[in-house]
């Protein structure tokens, strides 16, 4: 197991930022986590990344039950990566990132019960390769960027707070974000509608994404995600 430190939570502790951040939560259902993920922990993580492509599996369907929204990527789910991993369990599993975590969000959060969406990584990497509109079963999503494409070359997340429906996704209050490798962010993913853009050339996405269940969510069982990450 790596002993470096992976994430800088030390930074968050004492700079006054969580308060800015659980109000930028509030508001937006979104906060950007600026120097929260460390260099060496994103080069473990990028290096865990490419060890677990190999047991991944193509994606291209349309999710009827998002609007027909359209997937085309590469997924690996939890219980694939629980298997082959003893990193990113540990990262789950971690008490000082969940208790940042959680001053952030305001959610009482749990974990997920089913292994299956606990912890997936999703790998972009042909040009039009998307994850289309949707919405979590569970209401926070905490996401690190292990590779993303150059600014200008699709794969942002595009979400809109508060939507009544997917539709609002078309909406002129859609916002759009470009991220870095390194990033990470909160989404409130239960009530926000997001997707992510086509990549629009030759680019590699590749995101590890940590779902936190509410005691209440935690009582469903997402079919959505059983189909893109069983």
């Amino acid at each position: 197991m790596l002993t470096l430190p992976l994430f800088d939570i030390d930074r968050y502790r004492f700079d006054g930022s969580v308060d800015a951040l659980a109000d930028t939560f509030d508001r937006d259902h979104y906060a950007r986590l600026p120097g929260l993920l460390t260099w060496d922990g994103l080069d473990a993580l990028r290096a865990e990344a490419l060890h677990l492509e190999k047991f991944a599996r193509r994606r291209d369907f349309l999710m009827e039950s998002m609007e027909n929204s359209p997937r085309h990527m590469t997924t690996i789910g939890g219980h694939t990566i629980a298997e082959h991993s003893r990193l990113i369990p540990h990262l789950y599993a971690n008490t000082h990132l969940t208790d940042l975590i959680r001053r952030i969000v305001s959610v009482d959060i749990v974990p997920v019960p089913d292994q299956v969406e606990r912890f997936v990584i999703n790998y972009l990497h042909r040009p039009g390769d998307v994850h289309g509109a949707h919405f979590d079963d569970h209401p926070i999503a905490f996401v690190a960027f292990l590779e993303a494409p150059p600014h200008g070359s699709g794969g942002e997340l595009e979400m809109v707070p508060r939507a009544q429906s997917l539709l609002d996704i078309e909406s002129e209050g859609v916002r759009r974000f470009s991220h870095d490798p390194g990033d990470c962010y909160l989404l409130k993913a239960d009530t926000s509608a997001h997707r992510v853009t086509p990549l629009a050339a030759p680019a590699r996405r590749v995101v590890l994404n940590m779902a936190f269940a509410s005691p209440e969510s935690a009582k469903v069982r997402s079919e959505s995600a059983l189909l893109l990450y069983s």
